[in-house]
Order: structure tokens, then sequence, then C-alpha cells
């Protein structure tokens, strides 16, 4: 499994700590920047996440900046992509049980460390449950589909 990660300067260090506990996990890691903590506009990472997503690149993302609202919006601003923004694990099992969610969104000033790996953890070991779930998915495609003409 492949996961994207980016993160605008108020993620970063949340960023570092995902990137080893998914390398803990064997989990390859494709680092879509930051990498400081110098002030940068979070769509940029949210899109370089979604892209490589959307593109196969990666199996999944996962985008991180202050709050992680902003970077949730511009990654899903991306057609294809279902970025949750999530502050537990039961939220985190959830986003993907019911949204399937290919992205995660976490606020690195929101969470802390341990709260944040319990979501991705949670995140990762859920699985989506189709059924009536998929056809609400369907109709977000069908939405993607109808604004992109």
């Amino acid at each position: 499994m492949k996961i994207a990660l980016g993160s605008d300067h108020g993620g970063v260090a949340l960023k570092q700590v995902l990137i080893q506990f998914l390398q803990e996990r064997d989990i390859e890691v494709a680092d879509a920047g930051t990498n400081s903590d110098e002030s940068v506009d979070y769509p940029d990472f949210g899109e370089r996440v979604a892209l490589l997503v959307v593109h196969g690149e990666a199996d999944a993302g996962i985008v991180v900046c202050g709050t992680g609202i902003g970077i949730s919006i511009a990654a899903n601003k991306v057609p294809g992509i279902r970025a949750a923004l999530v502050t537990s694990p039961e939220m985190a099992r959830l986003a993907k049980e019911h949204n399937n969610a290919n992205v995660l969104a976490l606020g690195g000033r929101i969470l802390d460390d341990a709260t944040a790996t319990a979501c991705v953890a949670a995140w990762l070991d859920a699985s989506f449950e189709g059924g009536r779930h998929q056809r609400r998915l369907d109709r977000i495609t069908a939405l993607e589909e109808k604004s992109c003409r």
C-alpha cells in the first residue's frame, strides 16, 4: 500500500509523525510536501495529494493543515476525491466504512499525535461496507459529473 501525505506549515510537524507511523506499518509514503514551517498555501498540497490518488500513483492520501478544514476543502475540489475531516478514531472508521473516504484530513493544531495516529489506524483498518452506502457514493459521483459539464 502507498499513501500520499501532504501538509501546509500548520501540519508539517504532525505529517512527520504520520510518516514514521505509516512506515512502522510497512506502508510506503509519497511525501507531497511541505517540509518546513515556513508559511505556504494549503490548496497546493491538498491538490498534490488528491492528484496522486486519482491518478493511481497512491492508494489513498492524508492531508494536514492547522485545522484540516481548508486542505480538506481543497482536496475535495478534485473529482473522485472523498476527503473526510476527522477528529476521532470513530469518525475515521466511519469515513471509510460509510463514505469510502480515499483521503483523510487532520488538523495539526487540533489533534495530539496519539489521537491523530489512532485516527489513521482506524481508517486504514476499516473497510468500505458497500450496500446502501454505494448508492450514496454513486450519487456523489453523479454530482461531480454534472458539475464538470
